[in-house]
């Protein structure tokens, strides 16, 4: 009798935990939702992305960004106050183990426009690049082009890609470190051909949210048998990199993504930048002109810290 009275009282506590559990899981889920749809939508305004009347072409490719672009995009269309439509577009590069049928059947489920491109740029690569070489720079070219022609054929004036944050980061630092160039991945630009705009609404997102995003909302991921594949690549190597800055020292990751909104042309060293040749005193004062010793941005002492007295 005792044991089943304990039994009976402990039961309904441990109800009200699990119901309290699920509510907070439910509200972090819809403020994860939330923070999406209010940064993307930020990004979209402050590169004016998308206008009315655009029609954009959504590039899904299986993964966990791009279906987040589209879910967050198509909520954003049912908000704004600008009409603009979405086709999802999928190349199907005929990898092995690719399922044709998930993305067919998930988006009939979702109703959204789509079509499915089918054109065999595996056996490309992987004839044309050795084996145990980073496929990405030819994998990536020929997936443009066909992408740029499927955009004229569906009359597609916007090309959405699902890079995010630290997709741009990463091909900065790509760049620094491999190309010596200071050059990253805007979010919004025409394309190379000229005759198209390529927009990364995605931009201003971490990519641990579409991380997370992407398990609440359970979607379909395919995994990519090309570059997903491929474990020794230098952007793998700056994710790292970027992973360990955010562990040991928070904030640094966050401040180097807002540098590359707030250049200086004038303290770099770029001659078609800035005229370098051609500059004169003129006796104007210039709050960006040197001033010799700039103020150290952090004045909190660390232990590698070397004081003035010291030298």
């Amino acid at each position: 009798m005792n044991s089943m009275t304990t039994e009976n009282l402990e039961q309904p506590a441990s109800d009200e935990v699990s119901a309290k559990r699920l509510e907070k899981i439910a509200h972090e889920n819809n403020k994860l939702h939330k923070r999406l749809c209010r940064l993307v939508g930020q990004a979209i305004g402050d590169f004016n992305m998308i206008e009315d009347g655009d029609k954009v072409m959504v590039c899904l490719s299986g993964g966990k960004d791009s279906y987040a672009l589209l879910d967050i995009l198509m909520t954003l269309r049912e908000r704004a106050p600008i009409h603009f439509d979405i086709v999802a577009v999928n190349l199907d590069q005929k990898q092995p183990n690719f399922p044709p049928e998930v993305l067919p059947a998930y988006l009939d489920k979702l109703g959204v426009p789509y079509h499915i491109e089918n054109q065999d740029t595996y056996s490309i690569v992987k004839r044309l690049i050795p084996e145990g070489k980073t496929t990405c720079s030819l994998c990536s070219r020929l997936r443009r082009g066909i992408l740029y022609r499927v955009a004229d054929e569906l009359g597609c004036n916007k090309i959405a890609l699902g890079h995010h944050r630290d997709d741009i980061l990463e091909t900065f630092f790509l760049n620094m470190f491999f190309g010596g160039k200071l050059k990253g991945m805007p979010a919004k630009l025409v394309s190379d051909d000229g005759k198209h705009m390529v927009i990364r609404p995605l931009a201003y997102v971490k990519e641990a949210d579409t991380e997370r995003y992407a398990e609440v909302k359970g979607f379909p991921i395919i995994p990519c048998d090309l570059c997903g594949s491929q474990e020794n690549l230098q952007r793998k190597q700056i994710k790292a990199m970027l992973r360990e800055w955010e562990k040991k020292h928070p904030g640094r990751v966050e401040n180097v993504f807002s540098s590359l909104s707030t250049v200086v042309p004038s303290h770099l060293q770029d001659r078609d930048l800035f005229g370098f040749v051609g500059l004169k005193t003129d006796g104007v004062p210039n709050p960006l002109g040197d001033i010799a010793f700039d103020e150290e941005p952090c004045s909190t002492p660390t232990s590698n810290t070397i004081s003035l007295t010291q030298l």
